[in-house]
């Protein structure tokens, strides 16, 4: 295949397991990455969760120092939790010790309440988890496209709320994102004016060899912004598979030549499982819909659970997360390969993004291998 491949990790820690073993995991994964060829490891940012990527640029640092040839990232900051300083000071620092692998990947999420609908309520179970999904899902050459997921379906957000304030200082208010994507790269350049047109340099972070990503799940303001300013832009399809395929559509149609990309520059995401026969594939990604729900519902992401001993999903549960379970590949590596293949030519994509979470680590381990033997992926050349 001639599509760069990469991964998304979440780091997430499986039922009986622990935090401590997620985030060496990580890194055990990360090395092995490079080693099968895979060209970006990015780290997920999630907070008050059963992931261990909370700190994602203490990961960063982590993953970086681990490796020594692949490209190491964010998939992404979620801005709203912290300064454009202390972002562009925590890349300065890993840069140092791995100058020209960072992808500063920037994020709306974890910020904005709107991802949560047009009106967030603390009350629980204010209304049935029904309907999630309003119309029908759709097969376009080869890629699945459910219907966009409906927000309101969450009935208790009020853990979603509590994250919001444990995440910021008191009366604080996050920035709008298109101003604090402008100062991550003014810090960067060198160029940042602050209080009473007083100019700041971040040290270490000015002129860190980093590759600035935005990152979107919809035809929203990060596509938007992200092809207006002309830098590379990853679409979630993973998360949102019912609008992902439209915030691709509106980057390219917002896309200007930049000093740093004369065409636009796509990366998209999606969940997989592979294993070496389709029956064992399917077994270890069945409890993957329990871990969408506990998101969905709104208790966040929870422990992984074994598909050994877990329940079956109600359907009222099935019906808050068959969307996130239609767009999942799972499979062989053949079939994983031909999905794939299929994403990457619907969308025009520069380079494709996986996640996989199953209960055992060697399980995740054997699925990334598997498809970098399938894609044909070799390790890349030193620095």
């Amino acid at each position: 295949m001639t599509v760069p491949l990469s991964i998304l990790d979440l780091s997430p820690i499986s039922a009986g397991s622990s935090a401590a073993q997620a985030v060496r995991n990580t890194l055990d994964l990360a090395r092995r990455a490079e080693q099968w060829g895979y060209h970006r490891y990015w780290l997920a940012e999630h907070h008050f969760v059963s992931v261990a990527s909370s700190s994602s640029l203490t990961l960063l640092g982590l993953v970086a120092s681990a490796t020594s040839r692949i490209r190491v990232g964010t998939g992404a900051v979620q801005v709203g939790h912290h300064t454009s300083a202390s972002i562009v000071e925590a890349f300065g620092t890993v840069d140092a010790v791995a100058p020209g692998r960072l992808d500063l990947g920037l994020g709306r999420s974890g910020h904005r309440r709107s991802q949560f609908g047009a009106e967030v309520s603390t009350t629980k179970g204010s209304r049935p988890v029904l309907d999630a999904l309003v119309g029908r899902t759709e097969i376009r050459d080869g890629v699945v496209v459910p219907p966009p997921f409906d927000p309101r379906g969450i009935t208790d957000r009020s853990k979603f709320i509590a994250s919001l304030a444990a995440l910021q200082q008191p009366g604080a208010e996050a920035q709008a994102f298109p101003e604090q994507v402008g100062e991550v790269r003014a810090l960067l350049a060198g160029s940042y004016v602050g209080a009473n047109d007083v100019a700041l340099h971040a040290v270490p972070g000015e002129g860190a060899e980093v590759e600035l990503w935005l990152f979107g799940s919809t035809a929203g303001e990060s596509a938007e912004l992200a092809g207006r300013l002309g830098l590379p832009f990853a679409a979630a399809y993973h998360v949102a598979p019912g609008t992902a395929l439209d915030a691709v559509e509106a980057y390219r149609a917002a896309f200007r030549p930049s000093a740093t990309l004369t065409e636009p520059h796509v990366i998209v995401s999606a969940d997989v499982v592979v294993a070496a026969d389709a029956a064992t594939a399917r077994h270890h990604a069945s409890t993957y819909g329990h871990w969408v729900h506990s998101i969905r519902s709104g208790s966040g992401a929870s422990e992984y659970l074994d598909p050994d001993t877990a329940a079956p999903l109600t359907p009222d549960q099935l019906r808050l997360v068959e969307d996130r379970l239609a767009a999942q590949i799972v499979g062989t590596p053949d079939t994983v390969t031909e999905r794939l293949q299929a994403l990457a030519t619907l969308t025009d994509a520069t380079e494709l993004l996986v996640t996989t979470i199953t209960h055992h680590h060697h399980d995740r381990l054997e699925s990334h291998r598997l498809l970098a033997d399938a894609w044909g992926l070799r390790p890349a050349r030193a620095a």
